[in-house]
Protein backbone atom coordinates (compact mmCIF):
# COMPACT_ATOMS: atom_id res chain seq x y z
CA UNK A 1 0.00 0.00 0.00
CA UNK A 2 2.92 1.88 -0.02
CA UNK A 3 1.97 4.07 -3.59
CA UNK A 4 -0.98 5.34 -2.10
CA UNK A 5 -0.21 7.48 0.71
CA UNK A 6 -0.40 10.83 -1.04
CA UNK A 7 1.80 13.98 -0.33
CA UNK A 8 0.00 17.42 0.18
CA UNK A 9 1.69 20.27 -1.92
CA UNK A 10 0.82 23.66 -1.19
CA UNK A 11 0.65 26.54 -3.91
CA UNK A 12 3.25 29.35 -3.72
CA UNK A 13 0.84 31.50 -6.03
CA UNK A 14 0.17 35.02 -4.48
CA UNK A 15 -3.62 35.48 -3.99
CA UNK A 16 -4.94 31.76 -4.65
CA UNK A 17 -8.37 32.70 -4.34
CA UNK A 18 -8.15 36.39 -5.25
CA UNK A 19 -6.55 37.50 -8.61
CA UNK A 20 -7.49 41.11 -10.60
CA UNK A 21 -5.60 40.04 -13.67
CA UNK A 22 -7.25 36.29 -13.37
CA UNK A 23 -11.17 37.46 -13.05
CA UNK A 24 -9.96 39.71 -16.16
CA UNK A 25 -9.62 36.97 -18.31
CA UNK A 26 -12.06 34.39 -16.35
CA UNK A 27 -14.47 36.94 -17.48
CA UNK A 28 -14.09 36.35 -20.95
CA UNK A 29 -15.45 34.43 -23.11
CA UNK A 30 -12.79 31.56 -25.62
CA UNK A 31 -13.15 32.49 -29.28
CA UNK A 32 -13.93 28.93 -30.35
CA UNK A 33 -12.62 27.78 -33.84
CA UNK A 34 -13.75 25.23 -36.70
CA UNK A 35 -10.97 22.64 -38.34
CA UNK A 36 -12.34 24.23 -41.68
CA UNK A 37 -11.73 28.19 -40.12
CA UNK A 38 -7.93 26.70 -39.39
CA UNK A 39 -7.50 25.32 -42.80
CA UNK A 40 -9.42 28.20 -44.57
CA UNK A 41 -6.80 31.00 -42.25
CA UNK A 42 -3.84 28.87 -42.82
CA UNK A 43 -4.22 27.96 -46.70
CA UNK A 44 -2.76 31.09 -48.14
CA UNK A 45 -0.39 31.95 -45.71
CA UNK A 46 1.44 35.51 -44.99
CA UNK A 47 3.70 37.36 -43.35
CA UNK A 48 0.45 39.49 -42.14
CA UNK A 49 -1.58 36.24 -42.01
CA UNK A 50 1.10 34.52 -39.96
CA UNK A 51 1.59 37.79 -37.31
CA UNK A 52 -2.28 37.65 -36.63
CA UNK A 53 -1.97 34.04 -36.01
CA UNK A 54 0.96 34.40 -33.40
CA UNK A 55 -1.35 37.16 -31.72
CA UNK A 56 -4.48 35.38 -31.78
CA UNK A 57 -3.27 32.64 -29.89
CA UNK A 58 -1.00 35.17 -27.43
CA UNK A 59 -4.24 36.35 -26.28
CA UNK A 60 -6.35 33.35 -26.67
CA UNK A 61 -4.14 30.79 -24.54
CA UNK A 62 -3.87 32.92 -21.39
CA UNK A 63 -8.29 33.21 -21.34
CA UNK A 64 -8.41 29.49 -21.71
CA UNK A 65 -5.79 28.66 -19.19
CA UNK A 66 -7.91 31.62 -17.05
CA UNK A 67 -11.04 29.23 -16.91
CA UNK A 68 -9.02 26.20 -16.51
CA UNK A 69 -7.72 28.28 -12.86
CA UNK A 70 -10.64 29.08 -12.01
CA UNK A 71 -12.08 25.30 -12.41
CA UNK A 72 -9.57 24.25 -10.05
CA UNK A 73 -10.13 27.41 -7.33
CA UNK A 74 -13.06 25.93 -6.83
CA UNK A 75 -12.77 22.55 -5.77
CA UNK A 76 -12.06 21.20 -2.43
CA UNK A 77 -9.46 22.75 -0.56
CA UNK A 78 -8.36 19.16 0.42
CA UNK A 79 -8.57 18.42 -3.03
CA UNK A 80 -6.38 21.48 -4.76
CA UNK A 81 -3.43 20.60 -2.12
CA UNK A 82 -2.96 16.98 -3.12
CA UNK A 83 -0.15 15.74 -4.97
CA UNK A 84 -0.24 15.91 -8.35
CA UNK A 85 -3.18 19.16 -8.34
CA UNK A 86 -1.04 21.21 -6.90
CA UNK A 87 1.41 21.04 -9.15
CA UNK A 88 -0.77 21.28 -12.17
CA UNK A 89 -2.12 24.53 -10.92
CA UNK A 90 1.42 25.90 -10.31
CA UNK A 91 1.83 24.74 -14.28
CA UNK A 92 -0.90 26.85 -15.28
CA UNK A 93 -0.50 29.51 -13.52
CA UNK A 94 2.86 30.12 -14.42
CA UNK A 95 1.96 29.80 -18.19
CA UNK A 96 -1.00 32.33 -17.73
CA UNK A 97 1.47 35.11 -15.95
CA UNK A 98 4.10 34.14 -19.13
CA UNK A 99 1.17 34.39 -21.80
CA UNK A 100 -0.16 37.67 -20.24
CA UNK A 101 2.83 39.55 -20.07
CA UNK A 102 3.73 38.69 -23.34
CA UNK A 103 4.10 41.44 -25.94
CA UNK A 104 2.62 41.68 -29.31
CA UNK A 105 4.26 40.29 -32.54
CA UNK A 106 5.07 42.67 -35.19
CA UNK A 107 7.56 41.10 -37.06
CA UNK A 108 8.63 37.74 -38.62
CA UNK A 109 11.65 37.81 -36.06
CA UNK A 110 9.74 38.43 -33.11
CA UNK A 111 7.29 35.56 -34.62
CA UNK A 112 10.00 33.27 -34.31
CA UNK A 113 10.70 33.75 -30.67
CA UNK A 114 7.55 33.69 -29.80
CA UNK A 115 7.14 30.14 -31.45
CA UNK A 116 10.61 28.93 -29.56
CA UNK A 117 8.47 30.14 -26.23
CA UNK A 118 5.91 27.90 -27.55
CA UNK A 119 7.40 25.17 -27.78
CA UNK A 120 9.37 25.80 -23.62
CA UNK A 121 5.52 25.80 -22.36
CA UNK A 122 4.58 22.80 -24.33
CA UNK A 123 7.54 20.82 -23.01
CA UNK A 124 7.06 22.39 -19.28
CA UNK A 125 3.80 20.99 -19.54
CA UNK A 126 4.71 17.35 -20.44
CA UNK A 127 3.67 15.96 -17.07
CA UNK A 128 0.47 17.55 -16.75
CA UNK A 129 -1.31 14.24 -17.81
CA UNK A 130 -0.31 12.24 -15.06
CA UNK A 131 -0.11 14.97 -12.22
CA UNK A 132 -3.17 15.55 -12.68
CA UNK A 133 -4.51 12.07 -13.23
CA UNK A 134 -2.28 11.11 -9.89
CA UNK A 135 -3.95 13.97 -8.37
CA UNK A 136 -7.77 13.30 -8.90
CA UNK A 137 -7.43 10.02 -8.57
CA UNK A 138 -5.98 10.76 -5.04
CA UNK A 139 -9.07 13.04 -4.93
CA UNK A 140 -12.13 10.53 -5.90
CA UNK A 141 -12.47 9.65 -2.40
CA UNK A 142 -13.83 13.75 -1.65
CA UNK A 143 -15.76 14.02 -5.28
CA UNK A 144 -18.78 12.54 -6.41
CA UNK A 145 -18.21 10.69 -10.01
CA UNK A 146 -20.18 12.66 -11.81
CA UNK A 147 -18.07 16.31 -10.82
CA UNK A 148 -14.67 14.06 -11.05
CA UNK A 149 -15.35 13.35 -14.44
CA UNK A 150 -16.90 16.96 -15.79
CA UNK A 151 -13.83 18.35 -14.12
CA UNK A 152 -11.06 16.10 -16.04
CA UNK A 153 -13.59 16.60 -19.11
CA UNK A 154 -13.14 20.03 -18.73
CA UNK A 155 -9.09 20.09 -17.96
CA UNK A 156 -8.08 17.61 -20.91
CA UNK A 157 -10.26 19.52 -23.54
CA UNK A 158 -8.71 22.75 -22.98
CA UNK A 159 -5.68 21.23 -22.70
CA UNK A 160 -6.05 19.77 -25.89
CA UNK A 161 -7.76 22.73 -27.68
CA UNK A 162 -4.21 24.81 -25.69
CA UNK A 163 -1.83 22.21 -27.25
CA UNK A 164 -3.34 22.42 -31.25
CA UNK A 165 -3.66 26.36 -31.32
CA UNK A 166 -0.13 26.39 -30.10
CA UNK A 167 1.50 23.66 -32.09
CA UNK A 168 -1.05 24.40 -35.48
CA UNK A 169 0.43 28.40 -35.37
CA UNK A 170 4.10 26.08 -34.62
CA UNK A 171 3.29 24.19 -38.37
CA UNK A 172 2.83 27.38 -40.21
CA UNK A 173 5.65 29.14 -38.92
CA UNK A 174 7.76 26.34 -39.70
CA UNK A 175 5.89 25.74 -43.32
CA UNK A 176 6.15 29.62 -43.93
CA UNK A 177 9.91 29.45 -43.41
CA UNK A 178 9.93 26.50 -45.64
CA UNK A 179 10.83 24.36 -42.47
CA UNK A 180 8.04 21.89 -42.78
CA UNK A 181 8.43 18.44 -41.28
CA UNK A 182 8.07 15.59 -44.25
CA UNK A 183 4.60 14.32 -44.52
CA UNK A 184 5.48 11.65 -47.32
CA UNK A 185 3.72 14.33 -49.61
CA UNK A 186 0.38 14.17 -48.14
CA UNK A 187 -1.95 17.55 -47.70
CA UNK A 188 -2.03 19.55 -45.19
CA UNK A 189 -2.41 22.78 -43.61
CA UNK A 190 -0.53 23.38 -40.28
CA UNK A 191 -1.27 20.01 -38.00
CA UNK A 192 -4.41 19.58 -40.15
CA UNK A 193 -4.04 16.64 -43.07
CA UNK A 194 -7.22 17.61 -45.72
CA UNK A 195 -6.89 14.14 -47.33
CA UNK A 196 -6.58 12.30 -44.38
CA UNK A 197 -6.86 8.12 -45.49
CA UNK A 198 -8.11 6.79 -42.54
CA UNK A 199 -7.50 3.25 -44.16
CA UNK A 200 -3.94 3.93 -44.29
CA UNK A 201 -4.02 5.52 -40.87
CA UNK A 202 -5.64 2.07 -39.78
CA UNK A 203 -2.88 0.47 -41.53
CA UNK A 204 -0.01 2.58 -40.08
CA UNK A 205 -1.19 1.92 -36.94
CA UNK A 206 -1.68 -1.89 -37.08
CA UNK A 207 1.99 -2.50 -38.60
CA UNK A 208 3.06 -0.58 -35.35
CA UNK A 209 1.22 -2.66 -33.13
CA UNK A 210 2.68 -5.79 -34.82
CA UNK A 211 6.18 -4.53 -34.96
CA UNK A 212 6.27 -3.80 -31.24
CA UNK A 213 5.75 -5.38 -27.91
CA UNK A 214 2.34 -6.74 -28.38
CA UNK A 215 3.70 -9.79 -30.48
CA UNK A 216 6.32 -10.15 -27.49
CA UNK A 217 3.68 -10.14 -24.87
CA UNK A 218 2.36 -13.57 -25.37
CA UNK A 219 4.39 -16.76 -25.59
CA UNK A 220 3.21 -17.60 -29.11
CA UNK A 221 4.54 -14.68 -30.09
CA UNK A 222 1.63 -13.83 -32.51
CA UNK A 223 -0.85 -10.98 -32.72
CA UNK A 224 -3.73 -10.78 -34.77
CA UNK A 225 -4.15 -9.92 -37.75
CA UNK A 226 -6.41 -6.44 -38.70
CA UNK A 227 -8.76 -6.48 -41.41
CA UNK A 228 -10.06 -2.92 -43.31
CA UNK A 229 -13.03 -3.21 -45.07
CA UNK A 230 -15.83 -1.23 -45.84
CA UNK A 231 -15.10 2.76 -47.79
CA UNK A 232 -11.68 2.23 -48.21
CA UNK A 233 -10.75 5.13 -49.94
CA UNK A 234 -12.10 7.65 -47.50
CA UNK A 235 -10.44 10.80 -46.76
CA UNK A 236 -11.30 13.76 -44.54
CA UNK A 237 -9.69 16.57 -42.88
CA UNK A 238 -8.92 15.88 -39.99
CA UNK A 239 -5.66 16.26 -37.21
CA UNK A 240 -4.06 13.42 -37.97
CA UNK A 241 -1.80 12.60 -34.76
CA UNK A 242 -5.88 12.78 -33.22
CA UNK A 243 -7.54 10.05 -35.42
CA UNK A 244 -4.27 7.62 -35.17
CA UNK A 245 -4.26 8.21 -31.09
CA UNK A 246 -7.63 7.01 -31.28
CA UNK A 247 -7.51 4.00 -33.40
CA UNK A 248 -4.10 2.85 -32.01
CA UNK A 249 -5.29 2.60 -28.78
CA UNK A 250 -8.33 1.06 -29.81
CA UNK A 251 -6.22 -1.66 -31.96
CA UNK A 252 -3.87 -2.19 -29.18
CA UNK A 253 -6.71 -3.20 -26.74
CA UNK A 254 -8.45 -5.15 -29.94
CA UNK A 255 -5.47 -7.13 -30.20
CA UNK A 256 -3.98 -7.56 -26.80
CA UNK A 257 -7.58 -8.63 -25.55
CA UNK A 258 -8.06 -11.09 -28.93
CA UNK A 259 -4.38 -12.62 -28.38
CA UNK A 260 -4.87 -13.63 -24.92
CA UNK A 261 -7.98 -15.18 -25.32
CA UNK A 262 -7.02 -17.22 -27.98
CA UNK A 263 -3.69 -17.95 -27.06
CA UNK A 264 -3.84 -21.97 -27.49
CA UNK A 265 -5.67 -21.71 -30.61
CA UNK A 266 -3.84 -22.80 -34.19
CA UNK A 267 -4.92 -19.33 -35.51
CA UNK A 268 -6.29 -15.90 -33.76
CA UNK A 269 -9.29 -14.46 -35.25
CA UNK A 270 -8.55 -11.37 -36.78
CA UNK A 271 -9.59 -8.04 -35.61
CA UNK A 272 -12.22 -6.30 -38.39
CA UNK A 273 -12.21 -2.56 -38.55
CA UNK A 274 -15.46 -1.30 -41.33
CA UNK A 275 -15.10 2.51 -42.41
CA UNK A 276 -17.81 3.83 -43.46
CA UNK A 277 -18.18 7.53 -45.49
CA UNK A 278 -21.94 9.17 -45.05
CA UNK A 279 -22.88 12.84 -45.52
CA UNK A 280 -21.40 14.38 -42.55
CA UNK A 281 -19.79 12.26 -40.87
CA UNK A 282 -17.46 8.92 -41.01
CA UNK A 283 -17.34 6.05 -38.94
CA UNK A 284 -14.87 3.41 -37.99
CA UNK A 285 -16.16 0.05 -36.66
CA UNK A 286 -13.96 -2.15 -34.65
CA UNK A 287 -14.69 -5.43 -34.09
CA UNK A 288 -12.91 -8.26 -31.98
CA UNK A 289 -13.52 -11.15 -30.66
CA UNK A 290 -11.26 -10.56 -27.45
CA UNK A 291 -13.82 -11.99 -24.85
CA UNK A 292 -15.23 -8.34 -23.97
CA UNK A 293 -14.47 -6.02 -21.73
CA UNK A 294 -13.19 -6.74 -18.35
CA UNK A 295 -11.22 -5.11 -15.72
CA UNK A 296 -8.16 -6.18 -14.09
CA UNK A 297 -9.73 -9.34 -11.89
CA UNK A 298 -11.46 -10.47 -15.36
CA UNK A 299 -14.66 -9.36 -14.34
CA UNK A 300 -16.85 -7.71 -17.08
CA UNK A 301 -17.18 -3.82 -16.92
CA UNK A 302 -19.41 -1.41 -18.31
CA UNK A 303 -17.68 0.67 -21.29
CA UNK A 304 -19.17 4.35 -19.38
CA UNK A 305 -16.98 2.84 -16.09
CA UNK A 306 -13.38 2.52 -18.70
CA UNK A 307 -13.82 6.01 -19.65
CA UNK A 308 -14.48 7.57 -15.84
CA UNK A 309 -11.82 8.93 -13.95
CA UNK A 310 -13.72 8.06 -10.30
CA UNK A 311 -12.66 4.84 -8.39
CA UNK A 312 -16.38 4.49 -7.11
CA UNK A 313 -17.18 3.80 -11.05
CA UNK A 314 -13.71 2.57 -12.13
CA UNK A 315 -11.61 0.70 -9.02
CA UNK A 316 -8.58 0.58 -10.64
CA UNK A 317 -8.10 4.31 -10.31
CA UNK A 318 -6.63 3.62 -6.79
CA UNK A 319 -5.01 0.48 -7.40
CA UNK A 320 -1.38 0.77 -6.28
CA UNK A 321 0.97 0.02 -9.30
CA UNK A 322 -1.18 2.21 -11.47
CA UNK A 323 -0.62 5.25 -8.39
CA UNK A 324 2.91 4.75 -8.93
CA UNK A 325 3.48 4.38 -12.71
CA UNK A 326 1.42 7.64 -13.02
CA UNK A 327 4.18 8.68 -10.28
CA UNK A 328 6.68 7.99 -12.51
CA UNK A 329 5.16 9.76 -15.69
CA UNK A 330 5.18 12.45 -13.41
CA UNK A 331 8.25 12.84 -12.71
CA UNK A 332 9.50 12.04 -15.99
CA UNK A 333 11.06 14.65 -18.53
CA UNK A 334 9.00 13.50 -20.91
CA UNK A 335 5.53 12.95 -19.38
CA UNK A 336 2.89 12.15 -21.18
CA UNK A 337 1.66 14.19 -24.25
CA UNK A 338 -0.47 11.64 -25.55
CA UNK A 339 0.53 10.64 -29.25
CA UNK A 340 1.47 7.25 -30.76
CA UNK A 341 4.79 8.71 -31.50
CA UNK A 342 5.74 9.02 -27.69
CA UNK A 343 4.66 5.29 -27.00
CA UNK A 344 6.36 3.96 -29.99
CA UNK A 345 9.88 5.89 -28.78
CA UNK A 346 8.78 4.58 -25.49
CA UNK A 347 9.18 1.30 -27.39
CA UNK A 348 12.09 2.16 -28.82
CA UNK A 349 13.81 3.34 -25.57
CA UNK A 350 13.04 0.07 -23.61
CA UNK A 351 13.90 -2.24 -26.07
CA UNK A 352 17.02 -0.28 -26.68
CA UNK A 353 18.37 -0.23 -30.63
CA UNK A 354 18.68 -3.71 -31.73
CA UNK A 355 15.28 -4.46 -29.56
CA UNK A 356 17.51 -7.28 -27.67
CA UNK A 357 16.64 -6.15 -24.22
CA UNK A 358 15.42 -9.25 -22.66
CA UNK A 359 15.44 -7.84 -19.34
CA UNK A 360 12.09 -5.46 -20.41
CA UNK A 361 8.68 -6.95 -18.99
CA UNK A 362 6.93 -6.39 -22.96
CA UNK A 363 3.46 -6.41 -21.07
CA UNK A 364 4.66 -3.46 -18.89
CA UNK A 365 5.79 -1.65 -21.90
CA UNK A 366 2.25 -1.73 -23.99
CA UNK A 367 0.31 -1.28 -20.56
CA UNK A 368 1.75 0.93 -18.51
CA UNK A 369 -0.90 0.88 -16.50
CA UNK A 370 -1.52 4.38 -16.10
CA UNK A 371 -5.10 3.76 -17.24
CA UNK A 372 -5.26 7.00 -19.34
CA UNK A 373 -5.44 5.72 -22.72
CA UNK A 374 -9.42 4.94 -23.50
CA UNK A 375 -10.33 7.90 -21.75
CA UNK A 376 -8.48 10.37 -23.77
CA UNK A 377 -9.04 8.80 -27.08
CA UNK A 378 -13.07 9.46 -25.67
CA UNK A 379 -11.89 13.54 -25.34
CA UNK A 380 -10.26 13.37 -28.65
CA UNK A 381 -12.84 11.55 -30.82
CA UNK A 382 -15.47 14.43 -28.83
CA UNK A 383 -12.99 17.26 -29.30
CA UNK A 384 -14.62 18.50 -32.11
CA UNK A 385 -18.35 16.61 -31.94
CA UNK A 386 -17.85 13.04 -32.69
CA UNK A 387 -18.71 10.54 -30.62
CA UNK A 388 -17.12 6.84 -29.19
CA UNK A 389 -19.26 3.67 -27.89
CA UNK A 390 -18.53 0.89 -26.78
CA UNK A 391 -20.76 -2.36 -26.59
CA UNK A 392 -19.31 -5.82 -24.76
CA UNK A 393 -20.70 -9.21 -25.97
CA UNK A 394 -19.10 -10.89 -23.02
CA UNK A 395 -17.72 -14.17 -23.55
CA UNK A 396 -17.41 -12.95 -27.24
CA UNK A 397 -15.63 -9.74 -27.65
CA UNK A 398 -16.23 -5.50 -28.18
CA UNK A 399 -17.44 -3.54 -31.45
CA UNK A 400 -16.22 -0.09 -30.71
CA UNK A 401 -17.92 2.81 -32.91
CA UNK A 402 -15.93 5.75 -34.08
CA UNK A 403 -18.12 8.66 -35.09
CA UNK A 404 -15.92 11.78 -36.76
CA UNK A 405 -17.54 14.73 -38.40
CA UNK A 406 -16.51 14.60 -41.87
CA UNK A 407 -17.27 18.73 -43.46
CA UNK A 408 -15.07 20.31 -40.16
CA UNK A 409 -17.72 22.99 -39.36
CA UNK A 410 -17.90 21.60 -35.74
CA UNK A 411 -16.38 24.59 -32.77
CA UNK A 412 -14.09 22.84 -30.64
CA UNK A 413 -16.27 21.31 -27.79
CA UNK A 414 -14.65 23.49 -24.72
CA UNK A 415 -16.61 24.17 -21.81
CA UNK A 416 -16.40 27.45 -19.63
Amino acid sequence: MAHRASTRYFSTALHFYQNRQLELYASKEAKRLTLRQLVFFGRSMSEERLIKSANYVRTELPVRIAHRLRDLQRLPYIVVTQEGVAKVYELYWSAFEKFRQYPPITTLAENEKFCEFLHTLLHEHSPVIPNLSLGLSLSSPYLSPDDLDAFMRRMLVSRISRRVLAEHHIALSENFAGRGQETSGEPHVGIIFTGLNIKRSVEHCAKLLAEGPLSMAHSSGRCPNVLVDGHTDTAFAYIREHLEYIIFELLKNSMHATSLKHKDAVTLPPVQVTIVAGDHDVGIRISDQGGGLRDEYNRPVRASDIFSFSHVRNAGRLDDSRLGALRNASKSDQGVRGTVGEQVGRWQKANGDDGDDLSINPVEVLHPRIGIGLPMSYIFATYFGGTLDLVSLDGWGTDVYLRLPKLGTNLEGIEV
